[in-house]
């Protein structure tokens, strides 16, 4: 199966890139970077999460592209980005780096936002040089710090130890997921997204998600199993807006809410009603007004500060 299976029409279909380019990992890792929109507009970074790739952002490249510069890449290991042995929150840190350096003129700021693993990313690069150089905002979409698999509610079971074992198995399963058929799009609607949430959303993240090898998934989810980032929040030192969706099984509200308590300058907490874990596509229109406006607000400042 293709690595880069993904929907080829609609408002999910990934846009092409004006350009693409090539950032270099500080262990080598090369990363698969998409320019979109024009240049010398406000810059927005988008860090997609486990299992996914650039393609997971394409309603708001879409969106935001008109008048932004949208920066997406493909994690180590995912999408266009050849796998890596290290699978750590430190490489995830030095990748984001990478594409920082790689996209951003020296000085230039930008919001980055994060989906899952790539909230996880902004918060492990937080007090990193080029982070603190680059960021004006962040939004952390759908993550957590830390607990990820006591937490997680995907099984119907009170939490406890039974619920932690058995969901770790699940997520760190090295099954592969095989084809996309219409039990596999059921499974993945229950476990990733809202009760609601449309054929056209369920196909393009089904899609996305089984493209991903299953190595790379394998070695991703232990990462995930243990990770803490809690000290990493409280380091956070740019604004960020937190989202979530009620109906989240993988990263519940609890994360969201100990996020918004924890950062130094939380923008907002908006929680939404029955949207699960996939918000960026769940929720398309508010993830990119969101980001849109931390980028009129904060984006704007850094410039003209930087002008003085």
């Amino acid at each position: 199966m293709s690595r880069l299976t993904h929907v080829s029409s609609g408002p999910y279909a990934p846009p092409a890139p004006a350009r693409e380019l090539t950032a270099v990992s500080s262990d080598g890792a090369r990363l698969h970077v998409e320019v979109h929109g024009p240049e010398g507009a406000p810059a927005v970074v988008l860090a997609h999460g486990w299992t996914c790739s650039t393609a997971f952002w394409a309603a708001q490249i879409r969106d935001l592209a008109a008048d932004h510069r949208v920066i997406a890449y493909d994690q180590r290991g995912h999408g266009r980005s050849p796998a890596h042995p290290a699978c750590t929150t430190h490489a995830l840190a030095d990748d984001l780096e990478a594409v920082l350096r790689a996209a951003l003129a020296p000085g230039e700021r930008a919001v980055i936002a994060g989906h899952s693993m790539g909230g996880m990313t902004v918060l492990a690069a937080g007090g990193r040089e080029a982070f603190r150089a680059h960021a004006a905002a962040v939004l952390l979409c759908s993550t957590g710090s830390s607990q990820l698999v006591a937490a997680s509610t995907l099984l119907p079971l009170g939490p406890g130890r039974l619920r932690t074992w058995l969901t770790r198995r699940v997520l760190g399963s090295r099954a592969p997921l095989g084809p996309v058929t219409p039990l596999a799009r059921r499974i993945l609607k229950y476990g990733t997204m809202g009760p609601g949430s449309a054929p056209h959303m369920v196909e393009a993240c089904a899609r996305i998600v089984h493209a991903c090898p299953r190595k790379v998934r394998y070695a991703w989810s232990q990462m995930l199993d243990t990770l803490d980032l809690d000290h990493a929040v409280r380091e956070l030192a740019v604004p960020a807006a937190v989202v979530v969706g009620t109906a989240d099984r993988l990263t519940p509200p609890v994360h969201a809410r100990a996020l918004a308590a924890a950062l130094p300058h939380c923008a907002a907490l908006t929680e939404l009603p029955g949207v699960g874990h996939m918000t960026p596509v769940e929720a398309p229109d508010l993830i990119s007004s969101t980001i849109r406006e931390l980028a009129g607000t904060y984006v704007r400042v850094t410039l003209e500060e930087g002008a003085v």
